[in-house]
């Protein structure tokens, strides 16, 4: 995944709160067997596994190990740390961060082949559906749930992992669905296997679960997860993931990795050959940004659609919603100011954005740009927007 979890959306970049390397540590990868996998990526809930784990398996020292909570800041779609962020709220905010981080680290970090990272992916999902039904996890004290009839004869359960046990009291708290947690594996194990996507509805449905649950996560926190409060969610966080997107070209190329529709790069005379060309000397051409321009106009058209969930949410809420989105019009601001070549210049927010994000944030975003040089953007060839 194009490092949502780590965007640069607002000022500097979190701190490595989770490993990073690989120390030789085993981690805890609890299914001798990976659950079986519908033909469309998508996890099997109904499939038990079994319970076994792999403490010798030199795959397993291959994933990095959640390690313990720590001091965070901030990641794409949702406050982590913030001072706007209510403290009764901040537990269940890092329990669901350290989750995500740990299972992006999964798919991304480290040197596992990509079987053994699907397979540890799938493991958490494994350990999400005991988290559902308590009567399945193992108690503090060791002791397992007492086991009669046809079920007395299993082997012991083992411990869920600490990403997914840490999540338990939040969810039941405050009510929050098991449904996204599944989501975001469902995203992570969907970049392992599919490097291309041909459309902006694919891409779209992509987005539905890399991005969108950590907003519908947070409008559930907040008791704020009505129908029409989500679908303005929905577009926020879309935005913001597609302009992750934008700002990490190069980066994501590095793994072989197109987030642009392929549609939109044929209808301007690329393919995905001539895409990577491009990126490995540097520089994109004419037609070439003329792509990231039309992805801008459509990330930001996003944005302004999930403009009228500031108004029906609590204020806390409301005015960190108005800094990420500030963040994220500003990038797009940066975007076109670079000729909407992020391949020559990464942009990248600092300090002296602060008055622009500032004023994004009082007045909110508008339809256009707020310009930080006399750059032009790329005229848009050819047709509608997909």
């Amino acid at each position: 995944m194009s490092k949502a979890w780590a965007s640069e959306l607002t000022p500097g970049r979190p701190p490595d709160c989770l490993p990073r390397d690989l120390d030789g540590t085993a981690t805890e990868i609890r299914a001798a067997h990976a659950p079986e996998r519908l033909p469309h990526g998508l996890y099997n809930p109904g499939v038990k596994t079994t319970a076994e784990s792999w403490p010798g398996s030199p795959a397993a020292a291959q994933i990095p190990a959640a390690g313990p909570p720590a001091g965070v800041d901030h990641y794409e779609n949702f406050p982590v740390g913030s001072v706007l962020l209510p403290r009764a709220l901040r537990p269940a905010v890092f329990a669901i961060y350290h989750f995500a981080r740990h299972a992006d680290d999964i798919a991304d970090e480290g040197n596992a082949a990509t079987e053994v990272r699907l397979a540890a992916l799938d493991a958490l999902h494994a350990d999400l559906a005991r988290a559902e039904r308590p009567h399945d996890i193992q108690t503090d004290a060791g002791e397992e749930p007492a086991l009669t009839g046809a079920l007395a004869p299993l082997a012991p359960l083992a411990p869920l992992a600490p990403v997914v046990a840490g999540l338990i009291e939040p969810v039941r708290r405050h009510q929050l669905s098991w449904r996204h947690f599944h989501d975001l594996l469902d995203a992570f194990s969907q970049d392992l296997v599919v490097k291309r996507y041909p459309d902006v509805a694919a891409v779209d449905h992509y987005c539905a679960r890399s991005a969108n649950p950590v907003g519908r996560l947070m409008l559930e926190l907040f008791e704020a997860a009505t129908p029409t409060n989500l679908a303005a969610g929905d577009a926020i966080c879309s935005a913001l993931q597609r302009i992750n997107f934008l700002q990490d070209i190069a980066i994501d190329m590095a793994k072989d990795r197109i987030y642009m529709p392929l549609a939109t790069l044929e209808h301007h005379g690329i393919d995905a050959a001539d895409w990577a060309a491009m990126i490995a000397q540097g520089r994109l051409t004419p037609a070439a940004r003329a792509v990231v321009a039309e992805e801008c106009a459509r990330a930001r058209s996003q944005l302004l659609a999930g403009q009228p969930l500031l108004p029906a949410v609590p204020r806390r809420l409301r005015w960190e919603l108005r800094a990420i989105m500030a963040g994220g019009c500003r990038v797009l601001d940066r975007l076109a100011a670079g000729g909407h070549d992020p391949v020559a210049g990464r942009p990248k927010l600092g300090w002296r954005d602060g008055p622009a994000l500032l004023r994004l944030m009082l007045l909110g975003p508008g339809p256009g740009s707020h310009p930080v040089s006399t750059a032009k953007a790329p005229a848009i060839h050819g047709g509608p927007q997909q």
